[in-house]
Order: structure tokens, then sequence, then C-alpha cells
């Protein structure tokens, strides 16, 4: 069997499950809304200079803690600072880093445990008792740690997730190359003398890759939650940067007589995280083997 034939029988193999996969995809509610939940919440995100006519970190301390009103929607902080403005970009801060910090570790991640899935050996070896010794750890402690160690900002947000999150895109895709690679199309592959890297890139990744895609939708949520918990702990984004975490940290000690400074942005985060899980479940459900029947 010569490469074009190999070649030409693994995309005629391909071909109906990923299209079968992207019919109709419309009419998956779970998909559908949460497409709308994050589509919202990360266009209100890129037009909040449009969205409000206030300075999310400008101090004006003659209208501290005020009520809700027409000027103000959702009142104002014990700074004086619009509170619906900061919630808006806020959302730009731990949306931007938690879609951000999902790409570093999903990437190495994935390379990794494809790696050490196909070619099995002594790498599988080392790279699953690395990947042994993270899980041993909880998350949000290691993620702390991390902080902690390199110090508050964004940067080092980004490098302390990264180096947590890369371990569970490993083991995913390790279990599924595990698989893939006994597949007819692979051992069709090998015998018409492709390379490991063709076989890699160009037949295995495009069919094992749902996995990692719909868990980035969890990871992004736990990422999200990682960095309000930072920010209330004052370990994550410096003030006066608007932030959910700080926002919440902030309102905690008016919650009896401005109960919204609180309320509001955990609310946030519970509807981002409500957006991503249904996401999530969409492309679980719609990359499904059985809807792809």
């Amino acid at each position: 069997m010569t490469t074009a034939a190999v070649a030409t029988a693994t995309r005629a193999m391909r071909r109906p499950a990923r299209s079968r996969s992207l019919k109709a995809w419309y009419r998956n509610g779970t998909l559908v809304a949460g497409l709308v939940i994050v589509g919202l919440l990360v266009l209100a995100a890129v037009l909040a200079p449009l969205l409000t006519p206030y300075d999310p970190i400008e101090q004006d301390l003659q209208n501290a803690l005020l009520s809700p009103s027409a000027d103000h929607w959702l009142g104002t902080d014990k700074y004086g600072r619009d509170v619906l403005t900061r919630l808006l970009y806020g959302a730009r801060v731990d949306l931007r880093i938690g879609f951000l910090a999902v790409l570093i570790p999903f990437v190495v991640g994935s390379v990794l445990g494809a790696l050490a899935g196909y070619f099995g050996g002594w790498f599988d070896a080392i790279v699953m008792r690395v990947v042994d010794v993270f899980f041993a750890f909880p998350f949000y402690v290691l993620v702390i740690v991390l902080v902690f160690v390199f110090g508050s900002g964004e940067k080092s947000i980004y490098l302390a997730i990264a180096a947590v999150s890369w371990v569970a895109y490993a083991k995913i895709m390790r279990g599924e190359l595990l698989v893939a690679k006994k597949q007819d199309y692979v051992v069709a592959a090998r015998l018409g003398g492709m390379s490991h890297s063709r076989i890699l890139v160009r037949h295995i990744a495009p069919n094992v890759m749902s996995q990692a895609l719909i868990y980035a939708m969890s990871d992004i949520v736990m990422d999200i939650l990682a960095i309000v918990t930072l920010g209330y702990l004052g370990l994550g984004i410096a003030p006066p940067t608007a932030e959910w975490g700080s926002m919440i940290l902030d309102g905690q000690e008016f919650i009896t007589t401005q109960w919204l400074q609180a309320t509001i942005p955990g609310l946030a985060v519970v509807v981002t995280s409500l957006g991503l899980s249904l996401l999530g479940d969409g492309l679980s459900d719609q990359l499904s083997p059985e809807r792809r029947k």
C-alpha cells in the first residue's frame, strides 16, 4: 500500500465522523446555552469602555458607598468607584487570564502525553511518574504555594497555573493515544511508511483532541476560581486593578449594609462557571461517539 493510498483511506475514515459531529450543532441546547452565556460575558468585557463612562480605578471619596441609582446602577465602593465599571473591567482581567492560562498547559501537556502514549518505554515511565507526583497534591494548594514563591502578579499566576495544570492534559492524551495507536488507520499509516510525526499530527491528533478540548472548558473554570481565590487572599492581581476576587474582599466588610459589593462579583463568578460548564457539557455531547454514528 502506497503512502498516497494510506492518506486517502485515513481521510475517508475520518471525514464522515467529523462532519456528523458538526451537523446540527444548533440543536444542542446545552452547547447553545453555553455559547450564549460565554459569548455575552466576553462581549461585555471587550466592550467595557463603551458600556460605562467611569474609570475603574479613579477614586471619588465624596461619592463613596452610594446605593444603586440611575448614575451608578450597582452603587459605588468605599473609594467611590463605580461597582458596575469595576465588574466589567474585572471580567476583562479574569477571563483573559483564565483563557490564556489554559493555553500553555494544554499544549505542553497534550504534547508530552501524546508522545508518552505513542512511544511508551522509558519516556512514558518518566512522564507518568512526574504526573503522579503532581496529582498527589491538591490543585489550589500548589497554585497558592507557587504564587507565594513567585510573587503576586499576572505573570506569576500564569506560571503557577501552567506548572500545575499540564499534568491533567498529559494523562488524558496518553490514554487517548494508547487506544488510538492500535486503530486500523494508524496501523495502515505505519505500513505505508509514514513518519511518526506525520502520523501523530495529521492522522491521530484530529481524532483524539476532543477530550482535551472538553476538559479545557472545565479547566478554565478552575483557573478563574483560582484567580478569584488568589485575589481574595491578596496574592493575585495587585490593586487598584479591578478583579473579582479583590472586589469580593473589599465588599465583605459592608456585607450587611452594601451587600451588592461582594455579592455581584460572586454571582459573576457563578455565571461564568455555569456558562463554561454548559459549553463543556455541550461539546462533550456534540463530539461523543454516539452522536457521530
